[in-house]
């Protein structure tokens, strides 16, 4: 049946599709040019394949016809290269003429030696039309596009969508679903090489498309393979008939021509989110634009002749692709294959990785080349001196060992053999370039506006590489303008060095503030067009503070010499006297700049600094003092590699090379090599710079640049041609030493704060949040260790070389737990496959820019406004009436004036408990007057339900969390409360005058009077339990706290709860810095990371978040979220644009610390078994046995109590970026009874019962014996009895005493009858 219906399908084809084959007399529309591919496919299955990538607008497929031999299955050794064409639908002939490569490369196979051999040992992909639905909406005969069809039928342009390496392409992704299915046909595919056929005119044109200044046109972008993308262009064009001319004479513009018919695309016009630069810049994939006719659509009569003009073009192409060097790499130890590896070229700063057999194609022109093979856990290689020929590949094949392959971490003898090639040392500039660098051209002295203009210009001007931030305020309320510069400004690209220079720290030393302003306008204006300024931006992350003292430099005076007016801040401290020291305790108040450079420097993985000064010409370096005070060369662990960037520094500047910097002022005074130790020139306590080395990972020096501190502003163009080159040298030292990951050797996922040791030099660094970190070195060989929390140590030997830096990637194994509990528990010792998907989910979100990622792909645009109680009710129904399926609303009670407490709960399955799933609670609007956490968690709300089945990662997220909102638990306070109110306490309380953070209380002897009804329905919420975290959003300041409000030492769990304070604090761009900034309500100064204990800011009893941790077993944290408590409503979005990568990271968080379940033998979870962690706080399992509590970072210890079971122990490792660690605890039986063991007391039991019976039995014996000769006596007394009871009778009448006694006689006598008498029935 199946042979027929193919055989069916043959003929129908056939009758419709063969004669059209080679018709060169129309165009195919979409539905004949559908049957006619099918039919090719048919017909030549041996080596055609055709399938679709996806789907265009209007729902046609994008077809594609995979042309090789074996076309279904993917075997190594075969370059993939592909066309695309009709990406503009209204520019035809690309179309038809793919159509008809398709047929004469099936047609020939077999017959022409040139095709037979290119269809064997090529992978050739042939997409006849990306824009199917433009095409349609097109009209033959119309050459200039008037017609329409060009863009999609969503009306976007397809070749200015794709993403783009200058600018931020806003398109929605919906709109463009033809271009989202090519980019991950790219990404997936790995194509070598690509040609984009157009129509307009007649030329090839090259990468790059655009450039960072978008000059319209003339402007050279060159990329890094510049002479490579010609040979390919000119490949095209020489075989050409027009085309390699240089003169298409269009008639639209018939001057314009293209020497040697091929042209640079920026050059050309600016274009910006073209697909050939996206090819080059994020595939493996060289892709060049063939412009084919001057005609769009030209008349079908002319397809016959641009096949003719193409055909060769399009063959020779093709064959490009098997030139420069080819291989394979493969693991030492035992020969597979490895895929993602990067393949280096030393000078060509354009990486490209092995595809999944491990091999790799990579296109060179014919020359002498050193290549590397570079592989995260693996030594690196390097082949030097390989020659690459015209014509074939080279061969060249990598076997890479695996480092610290010893599960324990023994230590591996071994050298990364190659030097980063992506390093600015080793991409010299030409030594003859092209042009000169553009110096700038204004030189004068900027004012503290001035200056802020300037930077707006520039960061406006030129926002691909230039990003303008503020790191906080002066003492007078000046912006601290920060400057960073790079290719990707706002972010941290892992690999990528971060570098600052810092000027202007006293005020009135001005030359650094001046020589930074135009060193940010001289990267500016040669990014793209000058080598070294394009390679420093594209590898470095340069961040640049003009002035660290604004205030003192509005103070000082132009041509002051050695004076001090302006040198401190406006409170009148040295700031250079002011960070925390080593040997001396500085005991004046800490500055406002002062703290916002501490807290910038803790949020950035600097590696290199500068701060520059002025008053001398020399570069000074740690230590800055010493214990004694003594002016005297104090050493510091790293002061070989000082020397080398101090030197580097000088020796660019000729004049304090010198070293007698300043001969009229300092006769005396000389620095050999313009050089010297800090503390051997003058003791300076308090410096920036000891405290940059000592408290985090960067190097800084201190730069003094002349001898005048404010010198004339027609002197200032001098100073900027002394230190140039000095100024760019220096930040080439950040690609010095060694660098690279430290990865888990099971996932390959980076490790934070892992720490890295170098043996004999006494300063540790710590990996950034990626897992990336860099230690500057001077040249030689090292002994390296690195080591992280629940994780063997690994030690390699590394060589850092002369000139550039080492790669040198870590892979640590997790330590195993022991049977008994004795080492720390592998947290994924027990993990399914799902599972382990899962940790790699949070663990994304956790490090790098997972969550920045995550907000700028789930923007939101809508109007902000508060909301009332009866609004707010509406809005949350609304929520449950559009979405239904993950919404629930719940009353968990009302107010005094019977209003709804609502709870909105946000799940997958929101009616139906699971308690596997960690459950956050997010309340907002304790107190009436600070409203705008009820308006972030309203937003908040709809944000997640609006991107749900959208966005992957919040699906995810609502599918395994419970989200239960409160976003206002005031709602009679609220509705008292004004806008723009800053300070006003009206709608603090409830109607009842109650402070609602002062009524819970869990204990009856602490409450004075019933629990207010808002109050009620939130404890009863709490002491259902089951929640793992909780967050309260309040106003009146910009800071986190922690438990308790209450006055109580020591805090249990402390560690715990300060990191999920943390957490929130630094996930918001200004909360970390410290910085409350509240003056109105007495809540100034700074604040450690943000985040305070509660008790700290304002102690009482009966908050909310007290009883929580007490009574719920959950802890709470309290955000404030700004110090105005009830801001105008404009302000809410930029509220919500600050606090939503914060909350998105509260449901991260909730996923951490440890949870498991607790069974017994059987396998019969245990419900309320108690888990006591470290000693201290409690959580209690819930149905089936589960539990789940979050713990700070490191090594946790975990008891496990249930009645009637064996106490349980285990030690677990908490990471800070990794899902909850998952463990499974077993309880026997109790053995032990009285603190004994079991056994030991049931055989002392029976022992003890064995020994009683015996005894019993000895005494009975003993009785009955004794008995019978009572028995007999008492009969004898009988005999004598009236004579017996007359003696008695008158004896007793002696005294009470007698009487007593024979009473008891007379008793015993009675009972001795009983008991013989019973004797006797026996």
């Amino acid at each position: 049946i199946q042979k027929s219906g193919i055989n069916l399908l043959w003929d129908q084809l056939s009758n419709t599709a063969a004669i059209e084959v080679e018709d060169y007399t129309k165009y195919y529309n979409y539905v004949q040019m559908t049957r006619l591919l099918k039919f090719m496919a048919l017909k030549y299955s041996h080596i055609a394949n055709m399938s679709s990538i996806g789907q265009s607008v209007q729902g046609r497929e994008l077809w594609v016809m995979r042309i090789t031999k074996d076309p279904n299955a993917d075997v190594p050794g075969k370059p993939k290269c592909k066309y695309v064409g009709n990406m503009h639908g209204d520019e035809t002939i690309s179309r038809q003429v793919l159509v008809y490569l398709v047929d004469y490369l099936l047609t020939r196979y077999g017959e022409d030696p040139r095709i037979t051999e290119l269809v064997t040992t090529t992978d050739i992909y042939i997409m006849p039309s990306m824009n199917p639905d433009g095409f349609e909406m097109s009209r033959e005969g119309d050459c200039s596009g008037e017609a329409g069809g060009r863009s999609n039928a969503r009306n976007m342009d397809l070749n200015r969508s794709f993403p783009d390496q200058f600018d931020k392409i806003n398109v929605q992704q919906e709109d463009i679903p033809e271009v989202t299915a090519v980019i991950k046909w790219i990404l997936e595919k790995k194509f070598v090489l690509s040609g984009n056929l157009h129509g307009g005119t007649v030329v090839a044109s090259y990468p790059f498309d655009d450039s960072a200044s978008h000059v319209m046109q003339g402007y050279y972008s060159r990329s890094v393979d510049d002479n490579l993308f010609k040979h390919l262009a000119l490949t095209y064009a020489k075989n050409h008939p027009v085309m390699r001319t240089g003169e298409p004479k269009c008639p639209d513009t018939p001057d314009e021509t293209f020497e040697d018919g091929i042209v640079n695309g920026a050059k050309w016009y600016d274009v910006p989110g073209g697909m050939q630069d996206y090819n080059y810049l994020n595939g493996n994939c060289l892709e060049i634009t063939m412009e084919l006719s001057c005609c769009k659509f030209p008349p079908a009569s002319e397809l016959k002749k641009e096949w003719d003009y193409n055909r060769e073009s399009l063959i020779a192409y093709l064959e490009q692709v098997h030139i420069g060097v080819r291989g394979y790499v493969k693991e030492a130890t035992n020969g597979t294959a490895l895929p993602d590896v990067r393949i280096m070229v030393a000078g060509i700063n354009h990486n490209l990785t092995t595809a999944q057999f491990g091999d790799y194609y990579r296109l060179l022109l014919p020359g002498t080349y050193n290549v590397s093979a570079i592989a995260t856990g693996y030594m690196s290689m390097t082949v030097v001196g390989v020659q690459v020929v015209e014509g074939k590949a080279t061969e060249l094949n990598f076997t890479l060992a695996p480092l610290g392959n010893e599960p324990t971490g023994g230590i591996t003898m071994g050298t990364s053999g190659a030097n980063e090639s992506s390093t600015p040392q080793e991409a010299q500039p030409p030594a003859q370039p092209e042009h000169q660098p553009i110096q700038p051209q204004d030189f004068r002295h900027h004012h503290y506006n001035d200056m802020e203009l300037f930077l707006r210009r520039y960061s406006n001007g030129f926002r691909s590489i230039a990003h303008l931030y503020s790191i906080g305020k002066s003492a007078e309320d000046r912006e601290l303008y920060v400057m960073v510069i790079s290719d990707n400004p706002t972010l941290h690209e892992p690999g990528e060095p971060e570098f600052k220079y810092i000027a202007n720290m006293h005020g009135n030393e001005v030359v650094g503030r001046e020589l930074l302003l135009n060193l940010i306008e001289y990267l500016c204006r040669n990014y793209g067009s000058d080598p070294e300024v394009t390679q420093l931006v594209n590898t470095t992350r340069i961040h640049i503070m003009p002035s660290m003292n604004p205030d003192g430099y509005e103070i000082a005076r132009e041509g002051d010499v050695r004076g001090y007016t302006g040198r401190n801040n406006s409170n009148n401290f040295d700031l250079n006297r002011n960070f925390p020291d080593q040997f001396t305790t500085i005991t004046e108040p800490r500055q406002p700049e002062t703290i916002a450079v501490m807290n910038w420097l803790k949020g950035y993985p600097f590696v290199l600094s500068a701060n520059l000064h002025g008053g001398s010409l020399v570069v000074n370096y740690p230590y800055d003092d010493d214990k004694q005070g003594r002016t005297e060369y104090s050493k510091c662990p790293d002061d070989k590699v000082f020397k080398q960037v101090a030197r580097a520094y000088s020796q660019e500047n000729a004049l304090m090379h010198k070293g007698h910097p300043c001969e009229d002022l300092y006769p005396s005074e000389f620095f050999e090599d313009g050089i010297t130790n800090g503390a051997n020139w003058y003791n300076v306590p308090g410096g920036m710079q000891d405290w940059n080395y000592l408290n985090t990972n960067c190097f800084e020096v201190t730069i003094e640049l002349g001898c005048v501190k404010y010198p004339k502003a027609q002197h200032l163009p001098l100073y900027w041609d002394q230190n140039r080159r000095a100024l760019l040298q220096y930040i080439h030292q950040v690609h010095r030493g060694v660098k690279g990951m430290v990865i888990d050797i099971k996932d390959g996922t980076g490790i934070p704060n892992a720490t890295i040791t170098v043996e004999e030099i006494d300063h540790p660094i710590t990996t950034n949040l990626a897992g990336d970190y860099w230690r500057l070195l001077v040249p030689g060989t090292y002994h390296l260790t690195t080591s992280a929390q629940g994780y063997n140590s690994v030690k390699i030997y590394a060589t850092v070389p002369e000139e550039g830096v080492e790669l040198v990637d870590f892979r640590l194994t997790r330590v195993r737990s022991d049977p008994n509990g004795q080492a720390p528990m592998d947290p994924r010792a027990t993990q399914d496959p799902a599972e382990e998907v899962f940790q790699s989910f949070i663990k994304d979100l956790s490090l790098g820019q997972g969550l920045e990622q995550l907000v700028q792909s789930t923007a939101t645009e809508r109007s902000f406004r508060y909301r009332r109680y009866k609004e707010l009710s509406e809005f949350l129904r609304g929520l449950t009436f559009n979405f239904p399926k993950i919404t629930s609303l719940h009353s968990l009670g009302q107010s005094v004036e019977y209003r709804t407490i609502w709870a909105l709960e946000i799940s997958n399955k929101p009616d139906k408990p699971e308690t596997a799933e960690p459950k956050i609670r997010l309340v907002g609007g304790i107190h009436g007057n600070a409203p705008v956490g009820t308006e972030l968690l309203l937003e908040f709300a709809a944000f997640l339900c609006i991107n749900y089945g959208k966005n992957p990662t919040i699906t995810r997220l609502i599918n395994e969390t419970r989200i239960v909102i409160l976003p206002s638990i005031n709602p009679d306070g609220r509705e008292l409360a004004r806008e723009k109110e800053c300070t006003s306490t009206v709608g603090l309380t409830n109607t009842r005058g109650k402070d609602l953070d002062t009524d819970f209380f869990g204990n009856a002897s602490q409450r004075v009077v019933e629990a207010q009804p808002e109050t009620r329905a939130v404890m009863d919420l709490i002491l259902e339990r089951g929640f793992t975290l909780s967050v309260a959003l309040d106003g009146g300041s910009l800071l986190a706290t922690y438990p308790y409000d209450k006055p109580v030492q020591p805090v249990e769990n402390e560690e715990t709860l300060k990191y999920l304070a943390n957490v929130y604090a630094r996930n918001h761009p200004k909360m970390h810095l410290g910085d409350t900034g509240c003056p109105s309500n007495g809540q100034m100064g700074n604040i450690p990371d943000g985040v305070l204990r509660a008790a700290e800011r304002q102690s009482h009893m009966g908050s909310m978040k007290d009883f929580s941790v007490d009574f719920g077993h959950c802890p709470e944290i309290t955000v404030y979220t700004g110090c105005c408590l009830f801001p105008p409503a404009v302000q809410l979005a930029t509220l919500w644009a600050e606090n939503r990568k914060a909350l998105l990271s509260m449901l991260v968080e909730v996923h951490k610390g440890v949870r498991g379940v607790v069974k017994d033998k059987s396998g019969k979870p245990i419900v309320g078994a108690m888990i006591v962690l470290n000693g201290g706080v409690r959580v209690f399992t819930a149905e089936g046995g589960y539990f789940h509590a979050l713990l700070a970072p490191g090594n946790h210890n975990i008891e496990a109590v249930a009645d009637g079971y064996q106490q349980q122990r285990q030690e677990v490792v908490v990471s800070s970026y990794e899902a909850a660690s998952s463990i499974v605890i077993e309880f026997d039986m109790d053995n032990r009874i009285f603190g004994l063991p079991r056994e030991f007391v049931v055989a002392t039991a029976a022992a003890s019962m064995t020994a009683l019976v015996v005894t019993a039995c000895i005494i009975w014996c003993v009785c009955s014996a004794k008995s019978n000769q009572q028995k007999d006596g008492f009969h004898r007394l009988r005999q004598h009895r009236d004579d017996y009871e007359d003696e008695i009778r008158l004896t007793s009448m002696g005294s009470k005493k007698s009487l007593l006694s024979n009473e008891f006689q007379d008793e015993s006598e009675s009972e001795e009858d009983t008991l013989y008498a019973n004797a006797d029935k026996l």
